[in-house]
């Protein structure tokens, strides 16, 4: 059955022509303003890894990464990424950057386990980012600094994408709201982690949830997270767990909140061994990625992910992802986002 979020009342603003060029103008306007905050340069990322080296990021744990045999290595299995947390650690290493700069690229992903809605495709595409800290940085404050850097360079481009399009009307806050996890169920305990979501986002229009990963007091974690590359286990400045988290916006077009960014401090050596005998894990150790953070061989970083199609999505003021990417839809999803307006690639 189609899972189509339905506007209220939905009517694309822009042609598909114009869409086009919206997306250019964004994914090059926005990129560079990233690059020139965070100090980043530009590198190239492969869209498939060997497994078995403990790479590959593995989400929450239970989806299936796509794998294909390789012919000239005996048939040794590759994995389709499913985003370059762990990779863009590695490069930071190789290219031996130094504190204060980093290195983001265009990631490309299969996630062939995703549950298809406006929001949700099987074809992910994000600007992954990493960049190296030191170790007094591995705080929150130091954290939100960062997520107001990414937010500026959102709004900016907000503001070049409704001067280009005057039928475009900004709708983001000027600022950025903090909370943590803990808290906002605190505010809303008898609520879903989606409603509470939807709630907080609409109150401030842009809000930035800390602490993902790890159990609150109701014995449930906020969200999932992989046990070695966020660090959702060391305790803030404020006395909370979590070093990491979500970067969310209240849609008008959709009526409900959108997440933008997953990021966060990564884990040194004594987080990720905690974090792996939490979740079972603790196999994990003797993995090529893992063996190298155990050896000191990796720098302390910060680093996540900005989706290139939802950012596009909201800012051009478009109901479904499939107006923005080609990819592969029901037909019944097709059908009905037709009858609404949506125009699937």
């Amino acid at each position: 059955m189609s899972k189509v979020i339905k506007p209220i009342v939905y009517q694309p603003l822009l042609d598909m022509r114009q869409t086009e060029l919206g997306i250019k103008l964004i994914k090059e306007f926005f990129q560079q303003n990233l690059s020139t905050e965070l100090r980043l340069r530009r590198v190239t990322a492969p869209l498939f890894v060997l497994q078995g080296l403990g790479i590959n990021d593995d989400l929450n744990g239970v989806e299936r990464p796509v794998t294909f045999p390789i012919k000239d290595l005996g048939d040794a299995k590759a994995e389709v990424v499913h985003s370059l947390a762990k990779w863009k650690r590695l490069t930071l290493a190789e290219y031996q950057v130094e504190p204060g700069y980093g290195v983001y690229t265009d990631m490309n992903a299969i996630r062939a386990d995703e549950e298809l809605d406006n929001l949700h495709s099987l074809y992910v595409d994000q600007w992954d980012w990493e960049a190296v800290i030191t170790r007094d940085q591995r705080t929150v404050a130091f954290l939100k600094d960062i997520v107001r850097r990414i937010y500026a360079a959102i709004l900016r481009t907000e503001f070049l994408v409704c001067e280009r399009y005057p039928k475009l009307k900004p709708f983001l806050p000027q600022n950025i709201h903090f909370i943590h996890s803990e808290e906002l169920l605190q505010m809303y305990p008898d609520k879903t982690v989606k409603e509470r979501e939807d709630l907080i986002a609409q109150k401030y229009g842009a809000v930035f949830i800390i602490g993902i990963g790890g159990k609150l007091s109701n014995g449930e974690p906020h969200d999932g997270r992989a046990p070695d590359y966020d660090d959702w286990t060391t305790l803030g400045e404020d006395g909370q767990k979590g070093l990491n988290g979500d970067i969310l916006i209240w849609y008008p077009v959709l009526g409900r909140s959108v997440e933008l960014s997953s990021m966060g401090i990564r884990v040194d050596k004594e987080s990720l061994l905690r974090q792996l005998a939490l979740c079972g894990k603790e196999d994990r150790k003797e993995l090529y990625f893992h063996q190298k953070l155990l050896n000191d061989e990796l720098p302390l970083s910060i680093g996540g992910g900005i989706g290139q199609s939802r950012l596009c999505m909201t800012l051009l003021h478009k109901g479904h992802l499939g107006e923005i990417q080609s990819s592969i839809w029901p037909c019944d999803m097709r059908r009905e986002c037709a009858q609404l307006g949506m125009t699937l690639i």
